[in-house]
C-alpha cells in the first residue's frame, strides 16, 4: 500500500488551534492511547508518572531554540525584509543558512542592515532556494560578540500562523525547561509538556531520563509537496546520541523496559544509528531520515507526542508509530473532545 499526503487531510477547526501556552505546563491534556487494542484514555500530563516504572527510559530532546527571527532593512531603498537564521554554515566566516522574507526584492550582492543603529550588516552571497539565500555578516568582534548580538536583534521564532509577535512568556515557555544545547530554530513541542517538579517525581520512581540532540530546522517543519510519500526529500538535521544516553536506552533494551521518545524528533535521532542487534550507536552527525508507514521501529515502544496539523510531516511519523487508522480515530476523538493541537496544544501518550 502507498501511502500519501492525501491520506492526512482532516477537518481541524481553528478553534483547536492555540497560539498562546496555557499557565502550566503539566495541566494540559493527555491522551493515552493504547496501540494493542485501541483503548483510550483521557488524563493529563501530571499523570505521566503514572504509565512508567523503575528501570524505564524517557528519551528527551535537548536542543535549545535561538532568537532566530530577525527584521533588517534593504540597502539603499529601506525595504523592511524579513531574515530567518536556519543554520551557521562557517563559524569563522559568518556564513550562514537562511530563509527571506519577501524573497523576490532579494538578490545575490544585496546588503542588509539590522537594529535600529545597523549594529549588524549582512551580504546576500548566495541563493539557495526559491526563499533560501546564504548570508555573510560583516563583524569585527569575536564569535561570542557576535552570537550575542544576533541575541539582542532576534526574536523567538513562534510559528508565523500564530498572528502575533512574540512576548517575553514565549522566550520561556517555547522552550522545553531542559534545553542545553543551542541550534534549534523552532521546539521540540512534545518535550514543552515538562516541568522540575514531574521529571523530578519520575525521577525519584527509578525512571530515568537519557538526553539526545536534534537541532530542529527545516526538515521538521517544511511543507510536503508531493502526494507520494516516498518521494519527500528530508532536508537534513543535526544530531547526537551521546555515549551516555545509548548505554541508558540499551540497557533498558536487555530488560525488556519500556523506552518512551518524546516526539518525533527523538524518534528520528533513535532510528537514525542503530546496530545489527537493534541497539543504539552512538552518534554525531546529520540525519535526513522521513518515518512514514509502513515503518517498523527498532528501539522506542512508546511515545509523548502532541496533535499535529492536516497533512504535515509530523503527523505522518506519528502515524508510523500509531498506525494511520488508529491516529485518525484518535484525532477524531481529540476534536470532540476539544483537545487542542499544533505547538502549544496537547499531548499524546502512545503506548
Amino acid at each position: 500500500m502507498k501511502y500519501k499526503l492525501s491520506m492526512y487531510k482532516f477537518d481541524l477547526p481553528q478553534t483547536r488551534i492555540p497560539n498562546k501556552p496555557i499557565q502550566y505546563r503539566e495541566d494540559a491534556k493527555m491522551m493515552v492511547v493504547d496501540r494493542k487494542d485501541g483503548k483510550i484514555e483521557h488524563k493529563k500530563v501530571s499523570d505521566l508518572k503514572d504509565y512508567f516504572v523503575k528501570g524505564d527510559v524517557v528519551v528527551t530532546n535537548n536542543t535549545k531554540v535561538f532568537p532566530a527571527r530577525l527584521q533588517a532593512n534593504k540597502e539603499k531603498t529601506g525595504a523592511m525584509i524579513e531574515v530567518f537564521l536556519l543554520r551557521e554554515l562557517n563559524k569563522e566566516n559568518r556564513l550562514w543558512d537562511v530563509l527571506v522574507d519577501p524573497a523576490r526584492k532579494i538578490r545575490i550582492g544585496n546588503k542588509l542592515f539590522f537594529g535600529e543603529n545597523d549594529e549588524l550588516v549582512a551580504e546576500v552571497i548566495d541563493n539557495t532556494t526559491s526563499r533560501g539565500r546564504t548570508l555573510r555578516f560583516l563583524f569585527d568582534g569575536t564569535h561570542e560578540e557576535f552570537k550575542e548580538t544576533i541575541t539582542a536583534l532576534g526574536e523567538t521564532p513562534i510559528p508565523k500562523h500564530f498572528g502575533r509577535e512574540a512576548t517575553k512568556e514565549d522566550t520561556e515557555r517555547f522552550q522545553t525547561i531542559y534545553a542545553k544545547h543551542e541550534g534549534a530554530v523552532s521546539a521540540p513541542t512534545a518535550g514543552l509538556h515538562f516541568n522540575k517538579i514531574l521529571m523530578k517525581q519520575m525521577e525519584l520512581n527509578g525512571i530515568e531520563f537519557a538526553e539526545t540532540t536534534l537541532h530542529v530546522g527545516l526538515g521538521t517543519f517544511n511543507q510536503i509537496m508531493v502526494e507520494d510519500l516516498s518521494k519527500h526529500k528530508m532536508e537534513s538535521e543535526e544530531i547526537s546520541i551521546p555515549k551516555r544516553a545509548a548505554e541508558q536506552i540499551n540497557t533498558a533494551i536487555r530488560q525488556n523496559k519500556r523506552i518512551c521518545a518524546v516526539g518525533t524528533t527523538v524518534m528520528r535521532t533513535l532510528e537514525t544509528s542503530i546496530s545489527t542487534k537493534h541497539e543504539v550507536i552512538p552518534f554525531e552527525g546529520w540525519t535526513n531520515l522521513f518515518l512514514f508507514p509502513p515503518y517498523k521501529h527498532k528501539i522506542a515502544n512508546c511515545m509523548l507526542t502532541n496533535f499535529h496539523l492536516p497533512k504535515s510531516s509530523l503527523m505522518m511519523q506519528v502515524s508510523a508509530f500509531s498506525g494511520l487508522d488508529l491516529l485518525k480515530k484518535v484525532y477524531k476523538e481529540g476534536i470532540k473532545k476539544k483537545y487542542n493541537f499544533h505547538t502549544y496544544g496537547d499531548a499524546m501518550l502512545i503506548l
